[in-house]
């Protein structure tokens, strides 16, 4: 999983979610499969995702999802 495509699979949910177009950056965590997703905004909003190789696009939303409805 690259960044482009967690960038296109974080701004897809979020505006199924509701959040329109939005500004956000893909940063890699320590490990090779974890990301930080964060959100442009007031205040700012961040993701923690799990996306490996092999990894599917439906997992990334559903984290995505999961994730957004806590807050």
């Amino acid at each position: 999983m690259t960044p482009q495509d967690l960038e296109r699979i974080a701004k897809a949910a979020l505006r199924e979610l509701g959040a329109g177009e939005v500004t956000l950056v893909v940063a890699t965590q320590k490990s090779a499969d974890r990301w930080e997703i964060v959100v442009a905004g007031t205040p700012p909003r961040s993701f923690r995702i799990r996306a490996g190789e092999g990894t599917s696009a439906q997992f990334v939303r559903d984290q995505i999802f999961e994730q957004f409805e806590r807050r």
